[in-house]
């Protein structure tokens, strides 16, 4: 079966025009504007058009509507909600707007379809009583595509109101006994191919795969962390205040902010003595930082350091010992953030745009390099929704031959008795374990334990390598394994 009903390619579809006032008796009445549901269709359309992704698209439209001041928290909290919930959903809720359409998603006009989905997401994910939801959404569509098609999503969204969530899930979810790789595409709303993969990755009961799955579609927290000579956690901690901030789970540097908070408006991060960095990411950078060493370290290296975050991290970690940071990112622009989010650190470092798998610096110079490789993104899909309607699985072979030449430079890059650390934000076997698997077996390197290295922290599996997992540590799905160079 398809991993989700066939909707026709995006970018062709154009919003229409408004052909209802002719013949009709009653006096014609212009669509109220809501500026909320607006906005929210915008940041859909900008997704779907342009691939752009949410997390990008949207703090600039709600900074826009909030300069005009007509829209206050509440209203960036309802578009906000709108926008993730529909885009989270959206396997979920095409499966339902297909059971009450008589054509092919294929051949429903995109802006139409962003519509629906809305008005879906409204109907069956949040507490907007139904008449209102219907209501709202047939004013959008008056204002965005015309009176006449707004007459088809009234009566599309009139169906879906039949039944609850619950409902609709029996009606349109194949039975778990027939195809469970299926039921719980429809269920979760992820790619069956997506479901398959991490699965096999989890190598567990039905239980961790549905816990995982629903963890993926959960709002998650935004975390901060605390960079090392620049700041301490218990400091960022007390410039929110009890009301806005947690301490982290697991990373002493971690600062979870409670819901609503706009971390680009602390002063802490504006004076970039921290930044938002997901726990997981953090846990990677000080496993490394703390892998047991003999000799030399001084001379550290991020291979693939863009956007920052991690290089950060890692620069301050150095700076407590003497050492210093070699910062590479092959993306100009991102190398451009990267120098933005190490500016201010205690200590020496470079910022350099070099592309890692042929870097100009010679082999053997550093004693421990991380080389978070680029990836399909399949960890973080909490953050970035979207990613799993654009990824396909012929994806895999595009990263597998950059994952493997990333790795045999980095472990080129690092002296004789220096680590290596090899992360990824996704916890597919083809971009984990099979390319640590495939370089080590060259006889010149040993695996670490990483388990050790991550104190605390629970459900680490059997090792030597870690998996995180939203479900079970609140992180993205982080991927870290531990190699010293032995010849």
């Amino acid at each position: 079966m398809n991993d989700q009903p066939d909707r026709r390619p995006r970018k062709s579809g154009k919003p229409g025009k408004s052909s209802s006032h002719g013949k009709s008796a009653k006096p014609y009445r212009r669509p109220q504007k809501d500026p909320v549901r607006i906005l929210a269709f915008e940041a859909l359309r900008a997704v779907d058009e342009r691939d752009a992704y949410a997390n990008l698209v949207l703090p600039p439209l709600l900074r826009a509507a909030r300069a005009k001041g007509d829209f206050d928290a509440r209203d960036a909290a309802l578009a906000t909600e709108l926008v993730y919930g529909s885009l989270r959903r959206q396997g979920t809720y095409d499966a339902v707007i297909a059971d009450c359409v008589d054509r092919p998603l294929r051949e429903v006009d995109p802006p139409v379809l962003d519509v629906l989905t809305l008005g879906a997401h409204q109907l069956l994910g949040t507490r907007i009583p139904s008449h209102a939801a219907v209501s709202a959404s047939v004013e959008l569509a008056r204002v965005v595509l015309g009176d006449g098609r707004a007459k088809f999503v009234n009566a599309v969204l009139r169906k879906i109101a039949r039944y609850d969530l619950g409902g609709w899930l029996e009606r349109v979810a194949p039975p778990y006994e027939d195809d469970p790789e299926d039921h719980l595409a429809v269920m979760h709303s992820h790619p069956r191919w997506i479901v398959s993969a991490l699965w096999d990755s989890l190598g567990g009961g039905r239980a961790g795969i549905e816990d995982l799955l629903e963890a993926d579609n959960d709002r998650p927290e935004v975390t901060l962390a605390a960079r090392p000579g620049r700041a301490t956690a218990e400091e960022v901690l007390d410039s929110l205040g009890e009301e806005q901030g947690l301490p982290g789970r697991w990373s002493p540097y971690a600062v979870r902010l409670s819901e609503g908070g706009e971390p680009g408006a602390l002063d802490m991060v504006r004076e970039g003595r921290a930044g938002v960095q997901d726990e997981g990411s953090q846990l990677v950078a000080l496993a490394l930082a703390a892998a047991p060493l003999e000799g030399r370290d001084t001379r550290w290296l991020d291979g693939c350091a863009g956007p920052g975050g991690k290089a950060a991290m890692l620069a301050g970690l150095a700076a407590r010992r003497g050492a210093s940071l070699l910062a590479a990112e092959k993306q100009p622009h991102r190398a451009g953030l990267v120098a933005k989010a190490l500016a201010g650190n205690p200590g020496p470092y470079q910022v350099v745009t070099a592309d890692g798998t042929r870097p100009p610096w010679a082999p053997g110079s550093f004693d421990r390099v991380l080389m978070d490789v680029p990836c399909t993104g399949l960890g973080a899909l909490r953050r970035r929704p979207e990613a799993r309607w654009r990824r396909r699985p012929e994806d895999l072979e595009g990263f597998a031959p950059l994952q493997r030449a990333l790795l045999r430079s980095a472990l080129a890059s690092v002296r004789i008795g220096g680590v290596v650390g090899y992360a990824t934000c996704s916890p597919h076997l083809a971009e984990t374990r099979a390319v640590v698997d495939d370089v080590h077996k060259d006889g010149t390197t040993e695996l670490l334990d990483a388990r050790p290295l991550f104190p605390s922290v629970p459900s680490l599996g059997e090792g030597p390598d870690v998996q995180l997992w939203p479900h079970l540590h609140g992180t993205d799905a982080m991927y870290l394994a531990l190699l010293r160079r032995t010849a």
